[in-house]
């Protein structure tokens, strides 16, 4: 008889696309939070903190495509005993929650609803290198203030958040730029084809890789690309391409010399001219509040999901340099962007509801302020009370509670304490500061001995015999002035 085959074990692994994330990162992006939420908090913003799951019904705006509720997202079907449940998801980001978080309690809510969110998204996407289908997203949004005024807030309000986790002015730029400003451009081409205006756009989003003139051929008959392959142009005649490529290139030496070009290239467009005096009141504002073009300027190359965005749009990009994979200098780029998308709660209630938002790639920007070495030293663990005789259990753990009522980290080491170096090797890999050791005959002569674990270590690598014996790493102390001790060499 055939032995019936056993199941194969599990891999030990993630699924692909997700990884876990350990103690020291977990305290580096704390603290970076902890930081932006206090400025977010300065500004008057509140937390808050939506479900992870919303019914596909309330995220499907922001699908790839409706008719597939699971593409682009995760997303399964409740079961229900007599018919077919609802399309729930995970959260795509963290502004289709607040539309519908804001539809439903908008009579409780005040108006403006000022509010800043943190938390993990989900993307059923394709992963590549540093690309996750699950990471932090960390948003700050005003809804229901139709003036610019909370756009420029936001705009501030990220300069400040970027000061604030440590990356210095001059290593980044806040670039501002408006969608009706590219509707009045594209008035002033003439084309009204919706598809052969999304051809346009999607060649003005190309003007960073391929330049002013390869968007001019883009724009008309097409282009040969590196591989050598013929792209097709959208079409447009050189009249028509003017305005587009007039744009592009309006970018001055100051926001005044940029706001001039714009309205040259928008010609009699009224949308066109409702943008320009927008990025004008923005620039006003954010003048007056002493934020100068060091920090935040108006920059018609931005070009951010231009079909969602109904007003400004803006961009913070860090601007100091990095090697990339084959050692070659490039930018570190974009870490966080928004703009005003005021279509966003209609679908819930019908009426259109003014909103503005910024959102913070955490990953990107922790990714950042390591390369620069902004990222405040690793934490010390705790102390670690180390266990010479099992039956004395109790009496460590005694010292671990004091040690703890004083504020001092600190915990028993709980394998197995046959092999006191074990015990030593584990403290090392907690980062523990000091270990504490108390034997049989200490206990009997109350004393333990106090070993410095981080003085140890440095003298093990660089002191003489003579500097060695002149600061012992351990040694005995009282066992009554423990918790002094311990302060001590902590504050050392």
């Amino acid at each position: 008889m055939a032995k019936p085959k056993k199941s194969p074990r599990p891999k030990a692994e993630p699924p692909k696309g997700f990884r876990d994330y350990f103690g020291t990162e977990v305290s580096e992006r704390k603290a970076m939070l902890d930081q932006i939420a206090a400025v977010y908090h300065l500004y008057g913003f509140e937390a808050l903190e939506s479900s992870a799951v919303e019914t596909v019904e309330a995220l499907g705006k922001f699908l790839p495509d409706v008719d597939r509720p699971n593409e682009g997202v995760f997303a399964w079907q409740e079961a229900d005993e007599h018919d077919k449940g609802d399309w729930m998801a995970l959260r795509y980001d963290l502004t289709a929650p607040l539309a519908r978080v804001y539809a439903q309690h908008r009579n409780d809510l005040p108006m403006p609803y000022r509010r800043f969110a943190m938390g993990p998204v989900w993307r059923n996407e394709k992963p590549g290198p540093g690309r996750f289908r699950q990471f932090y997203q960390c948003d700050a949004d005003t809804v229901g203030a139709p003036s610019v005024a909370a756009d420029a807030e936001i705009c501030a309000m990220l300069s400040d958040t970027l000061e604030a986790v440590g990356i210095p002015r001059g290593d980044y730029l806040i670039r501002i730029n408006n969608r009706k400003v590219l509707n009045g451009v594209l008035e002033a081409t003439g084309v009204t084809d919706d598809t052969q205006q999304a051809d346009v756009l999607r060649t003005i989003d190309k003007f960073d890789k391929v330049g002013e003139a390869g968007v001019r051929e883009l724009l008309g008959k097409g282009r040969l690309d590196a591989s050598g392959a013929y792209i097709d142009g959208v079409g447009l005649t050189d009249a028509q391409a003017e305005p587009v490529l007039a744009f592009l290139t309006s970018k001055g030496a100051t926001s005044a010399d940029t706001l001039a070009n714009l309205r040259a290239a928008i010609g009699d467009s009224a949308v066109g001219t409702e943008g320009v005096e927008e990025l004008q009141t923005i620039a006003t504002l954010l003048e007056a509040q002493g934020y100068a073009a060091d920090r935040i300027v108006i920059d018609p190359s931005v070009v951010r999901g231009l079909g969602y965005y109904t007003g400004p749009v803006y961009e913070a990009e860090l601007t100091f340099e990095i090697k990339d994979e084959k050692g070659r200098p490039r930018q570190f780029g974009s870490v966080a962007g928004g703009g005003r998308y005021n279509g966003l709660v209609q679908r819930f209630t019908g009426q259109e509801v003014p909103a503005t938002g910024v959102s913070i790639g955490v990953d990107r920007l922790l990714a950042a302020l390591r390369m620069k070495g902004r990222v405040a030293a690793t934490p010390p663990g705790p102390v670690v009370v180390t266990v010479m005789d099992k039956a004395r259990m109790a009496d460590y753990q005694q010292m671990v509670s004091e040690l703890r009522a004083a504020g001092i980290r600190a915990e028993v080491y709980l394998g197995n304490p046959k092999n006191f170096g074990n015990q030593l090797k584990y403290a090392d890999k907690r980062l523990s500061p000091v270990a504490i050791i108390q034997g049989s005959d200490e206990a009997e002569r109350g004393v333990v001995q106090i070993k410095d674990l981080i003085l140890g270590a440095k003298i093990a690598e660089s002191a003489s015999l003579e500097e060695w014996k002149a600061q012992p790493a351990q040694r005995e102390i009282s066992r009554a002035d423990l918790v002094e001790e311990v302060r001590k060499c902590l504050e050392q």
